[in-house]
C-alpha cells in the first residue's frame, strides 16, 4: 500500500469517526442557532457587506484592502470549484442522517470547505490591513469553518484544507496588494 494511501484511510476514519459523533450529538439551543447563523453569514452576504464598509469607511488603503481581499475570494471561489469537481468527495450529510440540522448543501460535493476558503481568503488581508479588525474577523472565520462540520456538510479534512488554502490565498494577495 502506498504512503499516499496510508495517510488518506488515517484521514478519513478519523473524519468519518468525528462525523458520526457530531451527527448524534444534539448541541445546545444556542449552539445550534450560532452555527446555523455562522453558516449563513459565510453564504456571501456578510463580506459583501464588509466590502462595502472597507470601500466606505477603510481610509487610505481601502481600496487597496478591497482589491486584496477580492482577488484573494476569487481565487478561492477558483480553486475550490475545481478541486471540488477532481475531489468529488461525498458530503456527511449525504452519507449519515444528521439529528438536528436540516441545512442544505450549496452543491454537491465536500472537499474542500468553499466557505471556510472564502472565510480566511478574505479575513487575512483584512485582517493584516486594518489590525484593529483583526479578532472580530477570525473569529467569524472560525465561526463559519466550525459551522460546516458540527452541521454536517463537510468533514473536518475538508475544512482544515479549505482553511489553510484561504490563508494562503489571503496572504499571497496581501502581498501582491502592499
Amino acid at each position: 500500500m502506498t504512503a499516499r494511501k496510508v495517510v488518506w484511510q488515517f484521514i478519513e476514519g478519523r473524519d468519518y469517526r468525528v462525523m458520526r459523533h457530531v451527527h448524534r450529538w444534539r448541541a445546545p439551543r444556542w449552539l445550534r442557532i450560532w452555527m446555523v447563523w455562522a453558516t449563513r453569514l459565510g453564504d456571501g452576504w456578510i463580506w459583501y457587506s464588509i466590502g462595502i464598509a472597507v470601500l466606505l469607511l477603510g481610509g487610505a488603503d481601502r481600496f487597496t484592502a478591497f482589491a486584496a481581499s477580492a482577488t484573494a475570494e476569487t481565487a478561492a471561489v477558483a480553486v475550490f470549484q475545481v478541486v471540488k469537481k477532481a475531489s468529488k468527495r461525498k458530503r456527511p450529510c449525504q452519507i449519515e442522517a444528521h439529528c438536528w440540522a436540516t441545512v442544505l448543501p450549496p452543491d454537491q460535493f465536500s472537499f474542500p470547505s468553499g466557505h471556510a476558503m472564502s472565510a480566511f481568503a478574505i479575513a487575512v488581508p483584512l485582517s493584516i490591513f486594518y489590525p484593529q479588525l483583526q479578532v472580530a474577523l477570525l473569529a467569524l472565520s472560525l465561526s463559519i469553518a466550525a459551522s460546516r462540520v458540527l452541521l454536517g456538510m463537510h468533514f473536518v479534512s475538508d475544512v482544515v484544507a479549505g482553511s489553510l488554502v484561504g490563508v494562503a490565498l489571503g496572504y499571497g494577495s496581501y502581498l501582491l496588494f502592499r
